[in-house]
């Protein structure tokens, strides 16, 4: 098989095609966040999920500058000291990788195999991004702004820097941040080492990693990163619609303990509490639903009141008296604009922005 083949993103498995040497290596390279860590408001950093496009670049927070320019007057290059110098803002904020879920729809995109652990919640701090971009005086004409990231490689045949753009009205947004901070800590070289974009409600790959470069530009920009990757399409040469905000999505902190291979659970006769988390990068939250009977019927869950954190998930709980026998557990969310996940597959050659509703075998055994 050809490269160009075997590193196409969106290429379907064959029927009999198990996991590819390739995703094995994207997959020891990257990691999802253990179910159980959504105990924690807060994700420690090395449980939250991680998604590195090349490699991890070795930069000097001493050295580093971030270079502001584009359709602007005045252009500048900040230090990270002047940076934090600035007016900080903290934002509690899940993150999701658009591609959480790929590895369970059929056929299957090649590509990193993510289940449904791609996720995590931090406290980002940093500067909101507006500042920065007041600053520079941004002209009337501008429609974009443009983030470059210092993680450098080929994806289709194409040599690039990791980028990706925000319409100007989104990136000016109190919310959006330049952040230097993750959990009170600065950030890990793998979370984007010294300041990274920090964008609620967006999927992963609008949060630039290892940020250089902010350009403002007068037409949508065209990168690859933009208009070729991360698109939802059916068919390999249409153009796709653009992959932006979170989906609705609900997920169980798996109960009782688990089969080393396999991940099943097993519980105890008589109560059991299901909880979990969940998220929407759309509208908030409105309600959850449980199912135990592999989604043929559904139970309202009790959902957490707001606290102020509208980008992070919520929690949920549900009382379940289990009897001796097999189930499959599942929850799904609805937002406020009343969307509601899916409990089947949404399918796509990316594999993107699938939300089907988590499943999870369990047995109660006999007490």
């Amino acid at each position: 098989m050809r490269l160009d083949d075997i590193s196409t993103p969106g290429r379907l498995a064959d029927p009999d095609e198990g996991i590819t040497g390739h995703e094995l290596a994207l997959a020891a390279r990257n990691h999802g966040m253990p179910l159980e860590a959504m105990r924690y408001d807060l994700t420690p950093p090395g449980l939250h999920y991680l998604l590195i496009h090349y490699d991890i670049p070795y930069l000097d927070g001493e050295t580093w500058r971030l270079t502001v320019g584009g359709s602007v007057r005045r252009p500048r290059a900040l230090t990270l000291a002047a940076l934090q110098g600035m007016p900080q803002r903290t934002v509690r904020v899940t993150m999701e990788c658009a591609g959480n879920g790929r590895a369970r729809l059929e056929p299957r995109p090649i590509s990193q195999p993510w289940l449904v652990e791609a996720v995590g919640t931090a406290e980002w701090t940093g500067v909101p991004l507006r500042h920065v971009l007041a600053a520079a005086q941004v002209d009337a004409a501008a429609e974009e702004v443009v983030f470059t990231g210092a993680d450098h490689g080929v994806e289709r045949g194409v040599e690039q820097d990791f980028q990706r753009s925000l319409p100007l009205a989104e990136a000016c947004e109190d919310e959006v941040l330049l952040a230097y901070a993750m959990n009170g800590a600065p950030l890990a070289p793998q979370h984007g080492y010294p300041v990274r974009l920090i964008a609620p409600g967006w999927y992963g790959m609008a949060h630039v990693k290892w940020l250089v470069r902010i350009d403002v530009v007068t037409e949508p920009f065209t990168g690859f990163q933009q208009a070729v990757a991360y698109r939802l399409r059916q068919e390999a040469d249409e153009p796709g619609a653009p992959i932006t905000r979170i989906a609705p999505r609900a997920l169980v902190i798996p109960p009782g303990f688990p089969d080393f291979m396999s991940r099943a659970r097993i519980v105890p006769p008589g109560r059991v509490l299901l909880e979990g988390r969940a998220w929407s990068g759309g509208s908030p939250v409105a309600g959850v639903e449980v199912s135990v009977d592999a989604g043929r019927s559904w139970t309202a869950a009790d959902l957490d009141p707001p606290d102020g954190h509208r980008w992070a998930w919520r929690r949920w709980r549900l009382d379940w008296t289990a009897t001796p026998g097999s189930y499959v557990l599942t929850a799904r969310a609805t937002d406020a604009h009343g969307d509601i996940q899916p409990t089947e597959q949404v399918w796509n050659r990316g594999g993107f922005s699938n939300n089907a509703a988590q499943q999870i075998p369990v047995t109660c055994l006999t007490g």
